[in-house]
């Protein structure tokens, strides 16, 4: 237990503090575009919610809390896509924030995702990932792959939990049950291939954010909507960049 605390520790003191820093160095013009809309956007409903209290379904705390996940989920993705160790700061708060969000408005699948597996899992893959930190780039973690075979397996649980889960949501009285059920399944998949530095939870996180896009038109919510969005580009560029660090960097699969 104190070699553990240690650990984590290590992994948040100062010096580590220089890489959180260099990874917002390393953030390309789109990426700080990306930003600059998601902080427009979200800002413009907390100013409208302020001036207006009914012209939204939200109350004002609760927009307030929108405006936190928002940019804290982006900073967290686009860091995860670089396979930055930082993310997990920003998706600790991120989780907390979003899992208020998601009760409020009876979300009771992707709620219980969020404070029962993502947050525990957060700290955990932040231990994993720090402890396998590239030797060259020390801000980054290795990057390793599935067989064909773990690939199948992956699909065939999420397929059975995602019927699973849709059953449960029902019988509890949760909205777009379909949509949040497999949302649940997927990111469940996703984040353990992400805590293991797997570059294929990219292939199920592009996957998710589509339906979480499809989730956010059919339950409207512009902040919501816009962030979702923008996790399902930066999903795209992280295979991509996960890819290319596995090929180049870390081809033993460690």
């Amino acid at each position: 237990m104190d070699n553990l605390k240690n650990k984590f520790k290590d992994i948040t003191n100062e010096k580590k503090l220089e890489n959180v820093v260099k990874s917002f160095k390393e953030l390309k013009w789109y990426e700080i575009v990306l930003i600059a809309i998601m902080i427009f956007i979200a800002g413009l409903a907390v100013y409208k919610a302020i001036v207006d209290p009914h012209s939204s379904d939200n109350p004002l705390w609760l927009t307030i809390i929108n405006f936190i996940s928002a940019i804290c989920g982006i900073i967290c993705v686009f860091f995860c896509a670089k396979a930055n160790i930082s993310n997990f700061a920003f998706a600790s708060v991120n989780t907390v924030v979003y899992a208020i969000y998601l009760f409020y408005h009876k979300i009771f699948g992707t709620f219980l995702l969020e404070v029962l597996f993502y947050l525990p899992i957060n700290f955990i893959s932040w231990y994993i990932w720090a402890k396998h930190r590239d030797e060259l780039l020390k801000e980054k973690t290795k990057s390793k792959r599935l067989t064909l075979l773990q690939n199948i397996g992956a699909a065939l649980v999420i397929v059975l939990g995602g019927i699973i889960y849709h059953a449960v949501l029902v019988k509890i009285g949760g909205t777009v049950a379909w949509l949040d059920a497999f949302t649940l399944s997927i990111g469940i998949i996703a984040v353990i291939l992400e805590m293991f530095r797997y570059k294929e939870q990219y292939i199920w996180w592009i996957i998710t954010d589509i339906i979480a896009v499809a989730m956010y038109i059919v339950h409207f919510d512009l902040v919501y909507l816009t962030k979702k969005s923008i996790y399902l580009i930066m999903a795209i560029i992280g295979i991509i960049n996960w890819t290319k660090l596995n090929k180049e960097r870390n081809k033993n699969n460690e």
